[in-house]
């Protein structure tokens, strides 16, 4: 890492709390917005230093986003630097969910609102669709193993309605083994390639026992969101929805609508689901709860990364649980897509929102949902 800053924390910590204000677009625009103004503009970070945090945010869980801000924060401030960067990226969006939440709480059952949320809700699952897509062809390509994996986990998806995380860790064993496999099957000591998956098991652990249930399973949630932040929708659709039954299927469309229609991190809607489920104090559990892990899988392995980011054990891991991960998306497409989809209306907004980001390449998700929302009103009206 470069030793000498050209800039303040003050400066990158402005950046930082500016772009979570105004940064629509999801991880990937997210990420590139960093690269354009902190790289090639400023030339605050350096391309070793970006390069670096990137691979460190695809290969540890966390959203990719979030974790690429607080380890740039990190690489001239350190853990001050990495606090301060993390917690003014999320915050705008945070409050701005907070909001959406006490306004939907209070005037959820009006019809403008629920008309609003009809249209919204076809158009997120076109996006969904089109996001899995995308990821789809940029990480599994022709690979046959990992399109065996992602058509397992997306089948799991959809016949139980949940997501289960053994798939996920399976997933990132099974390439392990057969791609980079490490030197202790062959007698030699236990490779330190286990690190990451011992690590799953501790967090897991830790969270699901110390914390309350809500802080507990957001935590465990966000432990597991690999690379998109739609990763973590199957996983709380089966959890919110399924096992504890806190919100209803409609609710949760609108959780993640809102997540849409909102800057900064996608998996902020955690905090409009903890809103929902247990008012402002569980919105800031909930999304405390998720975004800890990130925090913590970002800055602790940070020193060390340079040594041993690239193993191919490492990277075969995560490749396994990458493919996974895609496929349970996928799955989700097909499982809130028939509690969103219910009538010609709905069927119409979600084939035309995919068919506009498909010819489209460069429109942006916020504007395609207000769109949906104005049609949304519009078919209320006509109704």
């Amino acid at each position: 890492m470069s030793d000498v800053a050209t800039y303040s924390l003050w400066q990158i910590v402005r950046y930082m709390l500016a772009l979570g204000t105004w940064g629509f677009g999801g991880p990937v625009a997210l990420v590139g917005y960093m690269y354009r103004d902190l790289v090639e503009r400023r030339q605050w970070i350096s391309e070793g230093d970006y390069k670096e945090g990137m691979a460190l945010s695809q290969l540890m869980p966390g959203p990719l986003a979030a974790q690429l801000a607080i380890y740039l924060g990190y690489v001239h401030y350190r853990v001050l630097g990495a606090t301060l960067v993390g917690l003014a990226f999320v915050l705008p969006s945070f409050l701005m969910v907070v909001a959406i939440g006490a306004a939907y709480t209070a005037y959820g059952g009006i019809a403008w609102m629920q008309a609003v949320f009809y249209g919204v809700g076809a158009a997120v699952i076109g996006i969904i669709a089109m996001s899995a897509y995308k990821l789809t062809t940029k990480n599994i390509g022709k690979d046959r193993l990992l399109w065996a994996i992602f058509a397992v986990s997306a089948a799991m998806t959809v016949i139980t309605k949940s997501e289960d995380v053994w798939i996920f860790l399976g997933a990132g064993v099974l390439v392990w083994m057969l791609r980079a496999p490490p030197k202790w099957l062959s007698g030699g000591t236990v490779s330190s390639m286990a690190a990451p998956i011992i690590a799953f098991f501790a967090i897991d652990a830790l969270d699901w026992h110390k914390l309350g249930q809500v802080g507990a399973y957001f935590a465990y949630a966000g432990s597991f969101v690999f690379g998109s932040g739609l990763a973590i929708v199957p996983f709380l659709y089966g959890g919110v929805v399924q096992e504890y039954h806190w919100l209803t299927d409609r609710q949760f469309v609108d959780a993640v609508a809102v997540a849409m229609i909102t800057p900064g991190p996608v998996v902020i809607t955690t905090g409009f689901i903890g809103y929902l489920v247990s008012g402002f104090w569980g919105s800031v559990v909930a999304a405390a709860a998720t975004f800890v892990p990130c925090y913590l899988f970002t800055i602790l392995p940070a020193p060390y990364f340079k040594k041993h980011g690239k193993r191919p054990g490492v990277v075969a891991f995560v490749d396994g649980v990458t493919a996974a991960a895609i496929g349970a998306i996928t799955g989700a497409v097909i499982v809130i897509g028939q509690r969103s989809i219910v009538d010609l209306p709905t069927a119409a907004l979600a084939g035309v929102t995919v068919g506009v980001l498909w010819r489209f390449k460069k429109v942006p998700e916020p504007l395609v949902v207000v769109v949906a929302a104005l049609a949304g009103l519009t078919i209320n009206l006509l109704h």
